[in-house]
């Protein structure tokens, strides 16, 4: 069976929320890091195009074509990376809200918990004096 209360049900709705944050993080990061390994991949095609020996000059056209389909990845890659920082931000907004519906949801049940002790306390006091006046 599962939670009954609001802020029990909230409660597992923040920890799915914030999982989901941490996958965003997660891609995000393999994305920079996928960043940083086209980065120096293009470094080193540069440095072969700029190389003065004559193995490299044969294959000057390749190299070319290498660093214009890196730079083609390159741009895919930082597209990606926005749009991931958009979701995470979007997810991370998403659990602080319901993280604050939760502890709404518990302040809320607090409140009414002691409500209702205040009432069941005030229904004993009258409650008691009546019976005993039944009785007599």
């Amino acid at each position: 069976m599962g939670p009954n209360k609001k802020s029990d049900k909230l409660k597992r709705l923040v920890a799915v929320q914030r999982h989901m944050e941490r996958m965003a993080e997660s891609d995000l990061g393999i994305t920079a890091q996928r960043i940083e390994e086209n980065a120096r991949s293009m470094d080193t095609v540069m440095d072969a195009i700029g190389s003065l020996e004559p193995l490299h000059r044969l294959f000057a056209q390749n190299y070319a074509d290498r660093f214009d389909r890196l730079s083609n990845t390159d741009k895919q890659l930082h597209g990606l990376q926005q749009v991931q920082e958009m979701k995470l931000m979007r997810e991370r907004a998403k659990g602080d809200r319901l993280e604050e519906n939760m502890k709404d949801a518990r302040d809320h049940e607090e409140r009414q918990r002691d409500d209702d002790a205040i009432y069941d306390l005030i229904d004993l006091q009258f409650a008691t004096p009546a019976s005993s006046k039944l009785q007599e």
